[in-house]
């Protein structure tokens, strides 16, 4: 029988067997951990350079708290995969991010470690503080930590939450993993030094009483305070937490074992708000990933001797990148085009953009709401703002699209990538809500492209649109459609009639057209490319609804409030009472797996296309006759 490799990580099946191990031994697990993640992620995809920084930190945490007594919350989840295996779910490492197993991010329902669902940034600041009210309400004794990178310091949303926690003087502790720059000088056995002996019992005792003293005499008091923060600030850069409440401690080398766990040893027995300021690299351990994190941030299947990743399928662009090389056109023709995105430039197609046109460019961090009220102000002045985003993101920006861009009719182009299904992110990540919720808002224009040239079409639509305008198109690639070079537009709030059948007619609005299409030529239905969500093609629907015994819309967004219901709506004003189906994704949240056999389960294939027709009274005859053709 084989040595085992991670003869230590093989034990551990619960945080509490951490408890009873020393620092060597914590060491030992830490190099197992590692490479039982890395050898993990290459054959399943996933998050891969964050969860490798944090190893050394996510260890001593369970070590010196006792989870899930006491509450260990992460921000975002990319960096949870180090937690999920010491937390009993190493054996289903195989199954992350597919159907049916372990999700990609902290899931309640998935294990009691998980103590806070996430997905999106900036919210662990925020549900901790919570948690530690709730605790102070119960009179119950346990500790609350917020692990937030530095990345998701960006959203207000954390400093929301951190200068409500200051004013409340709420027992909790705020780990900071910064990632973003390498092991500074400070970051040595000198800050080390410091942060051990700035989180001790003497210091923390001195510094209280210090303040009950001196407060009664305020001139005094104000000089020693004063001369805290400078003696402080040569050191480290805590000034700015100090003053909204907490106690800063840092930075320190969130690889350094010893002084992670003596650190944070200290920091449980202090009452009030802690900020642990941690330095880590991001991809810790394997070169390739510390090399190139962000390459390494979200994986496919890779070597992990090597580093490099399987080849994809080739084809044509993805809809990402026909909107990269669209943008940089349109951005050669109009210098008033400016380019907008929270923190998604390699997600949302703008490397391209960033180099060729640097002072047109705009990251501004994890700040949906700052982005796309920056594109509001930008367009006030003239300019024509591209805002980049995905549209699980946009649902945090809600308020400033509808007040600040929609609200003064401004000319916003919204290109909202990862619509609909995206498969093994799950539904963190899923934009299956935007066509309903933005159908709603007066002065949209809301397209959906059938493939990529349509897509390509409908920026260029939208672009030159005098108001507010939204693409949607899924991730990933589309069915092969030549993409042209031009910048022509579409005609507003017109569709096509790809095919003229009888019986049935398939409204088709999206990506989906494909599968409607299939449907229709075994049933010789109709079938139209609905291309606008907003305005709708009034006239070919009423075209439609006249010459066909059932309609059918088919969509890759929510059933609720979605396209189908902007049909329905439209044919109860004109007065047609002809039957409708609406086809579209499930009043629930549809969990993770590829995208294609996600679309099957939701009845969203083919097949499931033509099950629903045929289990509709108006669909029925169609789809006998149909058989009978068939058969004769």
């Amino acid at each position: 029988m084989p040595e085992s490799t991670a003869p230590l990580l093989e034990t551990i099946d619960d945080p509490s067997q951490l408890r009873e191990l020393d620092l060597n031994q914590l060491r030992q697990l830490a190099s197992e951990l590692r490479a039982f993640m890395i050898d993990s992620v290459c054959r399943t995809g996933g998050h891969l350079s964050s969860g490798l920084g944090t190893v050394e930190l996510t260890i001593a945490l369970h070590h010196v708290y006792n989870t899930p007594q006491d509450r260990l919350v992460w921000d975002v989840g990319h960096q949870s995969y180090p937690h999920k295996i010491l937390t009993g779910r190493r054996e289903q490492m195989p199954s992350l991010r597919q159907l049916g197993g372990l999700s990609g991010f902290p899931k309640r329902e998935e294990s009691p470690y998980d103590t806070f669902g996430v997905g999106h940034s900036s919210t662990s600041i925020s549900a901790a503080l919570g948690m530690a009210i709730a605790a102070r309400q119960h009179a119950e004794d346990r500790k609350v930590i917020a692990v937030i990178g530095d990345g998701a310091m960006t959203a207000g949303m954390a400093f929301e939450a951190l200068n409500h926690a200051g004013d409340l003087d709420a027992n909790l502790l705020v780990v900071l993993n910064d990632n973003d720059m390498s092991i500074s000088p400070n970051v040595g056995g000198m800050s080390n030094y410091l942060a051990r002996l700035l989180s001790g019992k003497l210091y923390s005792s001195m510094r209280q009483g210090s303040k009950k003293v001196l407060s009664t005499m305020p001139s005094v008091w104000e000089l020693a305070r004063r001369a805290e923060e400078h003696v402080k600030g040569m050191v480290i850069p805590g000034t700015l937490f100090e003053e909204l409440g907490f106690n800063y401690i840092g930075p320190i080398d969130g690889h350094d074992m010893d002084t992670l766990v003596k650190t944070l040893r200290n920091l449980k027995t202090l009452q009030g708000p802690q900020f642990l300021h941690v330095v880590t690299r991001k991809g810790k351990g394997f070169a390739p990933a510390e090399e190139n994190p962000c390459s390494y941030h979200g994986v496919g299947r890779f070597c992990p001797d090597t580093g490099k990743f399987e080849r994809g399928s080739s084809g044509g662009p993805s809809y990402t990148e026909v909107f990269s090389q669209w943008l940089c056109d349109m951005a050669a023709t109009d210098e008033r085009l400016d380019a907008i995105t929270p923190a998604m430039r390699e997600g949302s197609g703008l490397v391209a953009f960033s180099e060729q046109y640097p002072r047109r460019y705009f990251d501004v961090g994890i700040a949906e709401q700052h982005a796309v009220t920056l594109a509001a102000g930008l367009a006030c002045e003239g300019r024509k703002p591209v805002v980049a985003i995905y549209s699980t993101f946009l649902q945090r920006a809600y308020d400033q699209l509808i007040h600040d861009v929609a609200l003064q009719n401004l000319p916003v182009l919204f290109a909202i990538d990862r619509a609909g299904i995206v498969g093994p992110d799950g539904p963190t990540h899923a934009g299956n809500l935007d066509l309903s919720f933005l159908r709603c808002v007066p002065n949209m224009m809301i397209m959906a492209p059938a493939d990529e040239a349509e897509c390509r079409r409908m920026l260029s639509t939208g672009y030159t649109h005098d108001g507010p305008a939204a693409v949607r198109y899924p991730r990933g690639r589309g069915p092969g459609t030549t993409v042209s070079g031009e910048l022509d537009t579409l005609p507003p709030g017109k569709g096509e009639l790809r095919r003229q059948g009888q019986g049935v007619a398939i409204l088709s609005f999206g990506a989906l057209l494909g599968e409607a299409q299939a449907a229709a030529e075994v049933i010789d239905a109709s079938v139209a490319n609905m291309r606008f969500i907003k305005p709708l093609d009034c006239g070919l629907i009423e075209q439609l609804a006249n010459q066909h015994a059932l309609l059918v819309t088919l969509e890759d967004n929510v059933v609720m409030g979605g396209a189908g219901s902007g049909v329905n709506e439209l044919l109860q004003q004109l007065g047609l009472n002809v039957p409708v189906l609406n086809l579209g994704l499930p009043d629930s949240y549809v969990e993770q797996g590829e995208r294609g056999e996600l679309l099957r389960l939701c009845g969203l294939d083919k097949d499931g296309i033509l099950r629903a027709i045929s289990a509709h009274p108006q669909g029925q005859e169609t789809c006998q006759a149909a058989a009978n053709r068939l058969n004769s």
